[in-house]
């Protein structure tokens, strides 16, 4: 019988192994991981399972609560150490609006939000430290100082940032607990046309059991999402259309996950989009989207009440050419704009 006390003989620097005993079985899995490796804080050990870092007989399991059997092979993979300190670096930010609080921006589509595994450096914070100095809110953390949302590295589109602790508290409040009260409205183009034309996704989003790196819609497990959709313009042949998203959940990939799931995956998008659409176009239009080879996805406006003053202040972030191009690409007006 195992020693709970001590990771399995099998654990290496990268990750840590243990077989279910008997006396495991109907526990939380949380609960048997953090008496399998006390080494391991809970919320560490929370974390690391939430992200989709432990595999349970070789399938990713992110649910802290699932019940446990005997003789399971847990593998819990440990993610290299990321750096201290995130370093100032000196990065052109298009910025929509600044005051003493708060930083509004444009983010371009490829920048990475905050400093990880393989990407220390030009991200939105190295940025923000040079743009912003010591004001930046330390709130966040060392690694995220002044991020109260974020968007996904290949999606562009308005941004807040807080600049100091008060507007980070409130900021980061609104956005967890008051979303009726945020606006957000995000532009895409998907292949085929929804049905209705206007209408709700939802679905509980977590981890994809088959594929770690994709987040999917699962029948059981997950957080619970809401997107609301509405189609702006559409192709005579409906071979692809515009539609105008709204978030009443924050879900990673959330757009993309929930278009994927009822058919019309984002042009471009190259995680969850298996259209064979493009075959229908034009040499000319097919190597324009070959070119973007991103998700066709804008956050095209941003509203919030301003942490000071109360008031409700909304922005517009310009579309960048690039995105511009896939519209003209497939024949659409991008009048929505």
């Amino acid at each position: 019988m195992s020693d709970h006390s001590t990771p399995d003989p099998l654990a290496d620097e990268n990750g840590l192994v243990y077989v279910t005993q008997p006396e495991d079985a109907g526990e939380r899995l949380d609960r048997v991981l953090a008496k399998a490796w006390p080494q391991e804080s809970r919320s560490r050990l929370k974390a690391l399972i939430t992200e989709g870092h432990l595999l349970v007989d070789g399938v990713i399991k992110d649910s802290v609560s699932t019940k446990v059997r005997a003789g399971q092979t847990m593998e819990l993979q440990i993610p290299p150490a990321e750096p201290a300190t995130p370093e100032a670096e000196t990065i052109a930010l298009d910025v929509l609006y600044e005051d003493d609080d708060l930083l509004v921006i444009n983010k371009p589509a490829g920048m990475v939000v905050h400093p990880a595994a393989g990407n220390e450096s030009g991200t939105l914070v190295n940025a923000l430290l040079a743009h912003c100095g010591d004001s930046l809110s330390g709130i966040g953390g060392v690694k995220r100082p002044g991020i109260v949302h974020r968007l996904d590295k290949d999606t562009s589109g308005a941004m807040v940032v807080a600049k100091n602790d008060m507007a980070h508290r409130a900021l980061s409040k609104l956005f967890a607990e008051d979303k009726e009260n945020i606006e957000r409205t995000y532009i895409a183009i998907v292949w085929g046309c929804p049905s209705p034309a206007e209408g709700k996704i939802s679905g509980n989003i977590g981890r994809s059991p088959r594929n770690r790196k994709k987040m999917a819609v699962l029948a059981s497990g997950g957080k619970p999402a809401l997107t609301y959709y509405s189609v702006i313009e559409k192709r005579p042949d409906s071979l692809a259309s515009v539609i105008k998203c709204k978030l009443a959940t924050g879900r990673t990939h959330q757009i993309r996950v929930h278009m994927a799931h009822v058919g019309h995956s984002l042009v471009c998008d190259p995680v969850y989009s298996k259209s064979r659409s493009v075959r229908h176009l034009n040499q000319t239009s097919q190597a324009v989207l070959s070119a973007f080879g991103k998700q066709a996805l804008h956050a095209q406006t941003l509203g919030f009440a301003h942490p000071r003053t109360g008031n409700f202040i909304t922005f517009s972030a310009p579309m960048p050419e690039d995105l511009k191009a896939v519209y003209t690409a497939l024949n659409l007006s991008f009048s929505c704009m």
